[in-house]
């Protein structure tokens, strides 16, 4: 297994190894070039998984 580290950045659309854009305008590291392809998908399954927890947790509230 490679050591490589691959990036999304925002600005281009793109993937790129570390050598690429500032830290602000990227998701990642990932550690492969397919993950890093993924990575806004990645970030919407993360963020309507804690929008589905914060949900959970104020209906315990209530």
């Amino acid at each position: 297994m490679s050591d490589e580290q691959w990036f999304y950045c925002l600005k281009h659309n793109t993937v790129e190894p570390a050598e690429g854009c500032r830290a602000a305008d990227r998701l990642g590291p990932y550690p492969d070039k397919a993950t890093a392809a993924r990575a806004l998908e990645i970030a919407r399954e993360r963020t309507e998984a804690a929008d589905r927890y914060d949900q959970e947790w104020d209906e315990q509230e209530e």
